[in-house]
């Protein structure tokens, strides 16, 4: 099973991936609904996180600085 961390970094690196996918955004409504589905995971995976969480982290998370967020937990994984 995957830590808290592991699971919210995938999740944030699905978003990442979503929206580079041409493919996708092709089908403009299916994309969005893939786009909104991963945002919801996001918002309960970051719930899970371990707590307190670290400011600087809380702090790109506050401001949905979503590839800051993945950056610092891919440093800290």
């Amino acid at each position: 099973m995957l830590s808290p961390e592991r699971e919210f970094a995938a999740a944030l690196r699905r978003r990442r991936s979503l929206i580079a996918d041409e493919k996708s955004r092709r089908d403009p409504e299916r994309h969005v609904a893939k786009l909104q589905a991963v945002s919801e995971k996001i918002v309960l995976l970051q719930e899970r996180l371990p707590q307190p969480i670290d400011p600087q982290l809380a702090h790109f998370l506050a401001r949905c600085s979503y590839d800051k967020a993945l950056e610092f937990l891919e440093a800290k994984l």
